[in-house]
């Protein structure tokens, strides 16, 4: 064939994903047209995709596994796309998704950084491309961990949503990400949060010196069955834990943690004052 194009699919996930695409295509005989007028896409999108040019997204791979007859199957795409996209996660991380989507309760202490579940879009892709550019993701990568926000920011939309407590060191705020536009929005997206109704906002400021009790990101999740779970990020790996030996001595830290930050109406007006730069 003119212009076919070898390919590795030991060369990455996304390769090994776009070798499937064209090895299902041409087992029935099919161009790249006709799979992409039973999937709903163009030939070209096909074409990248089986090349790696383009990466897959959720919506794709679900049209495919229904083209294909491989839908809830250990074969299916969507399965293929969801192992892609954790493999820019933390270990641990995507379990924890998994419950983060059932919680009924959520309670978020960070530092430096605004937590994911209440960045704006323009915030977390400043972050994902500083990632890009200091090598330890790629553009594609960088692309499907904001997509993966996204989802999960959408998935706690809900008839019935969790309540969401956050605790922010006062550093989150203070520290500048993508610039003077984009920082102010994300403040203001944080003010957004504390009005409704389902949600909690403090910040644990500076003065509160060696009372604050963590010094890196806890998530404690609280399950419809009141089930509790934490989760615990190092720079190389997060840890999921069930324990309540281990998980109730983070919820009681937790606690303590709210008693001497300040309340939410003076963590939003401490916000509003550094968004006018008086403070």
């Amino acid at each position: 064939m003119v212009n076919r194009k070898d390919l590795n699919p030991e060369a990455s996930p996304r390769a090994a994903y776009g070798a499937r695409v064209r090895s299902a295509r041409e087992a029935r005989n099919w161009i790249q047209d006709d799979l992409a007028e039973l999937v709903g896409y163009s030939g070209r999108h096909i074409s990248a995709i089986e090349t790696g040019r383009k990466p897959p997204t959720l919506q794709f791979s679900r049209s495919l596994d229904t083209t294909l007859g491989l839908s809830g199957t250990a074969e299916s795409f969507e399965r293929a796309w969801s192992e892609i996209r954790q493999g820019s996660l933390l270990e641990g991380f995507p379990e924890y998704l998994i419950y983060e989507a059932r919680a009924a309760e959520i309670r978020l202490f960070e530092v430096g950084l605004i937590p994911g579940l209440l960045q704006t879009k323009e915030y977390a892709q400043a972050l994902a491309d500083a990632h890009v550019r200091r090598g330890t993701l790629t553009p594609e990568q960088a692309d499907e961990r904001v997509a993966l926000l996204m989802e999960r920011q959408a998935a706690l939309v809900r008839p019935l949503p969790p309540l969401v407590i956050a605790v922010l060191d006062e550093s989150c705020i203070r520290r500048p990400i993508g610039g003077a536009a984009v920082m102010d929005a994300q403040l203001a997206r944080l003010v957004e949060f504390a009005e409704q109704p389902n949600t909690m906002l403090q910040i644990a400021p500076y003065s509160i010196g060696e009372h604050r009790p963590f010094n890196r990101a806890v998530n404690l999740l609280t399950l419809p069955d009141r089930s509790v779970f934490s989760y615990v990020e190092s720079q190389t790996e997060g840890h999921l834990d069930r324990a309540l030996t281990s998980v109730l001595p983070l919820v009681r830290a937790y606690h303590q943690l709210q008693a001497v930050s300040l309340s939410q109406a003076a963590s939003v007006d401490m916000i509003h004052q550094l968004r006018k730069g008086t403070l």
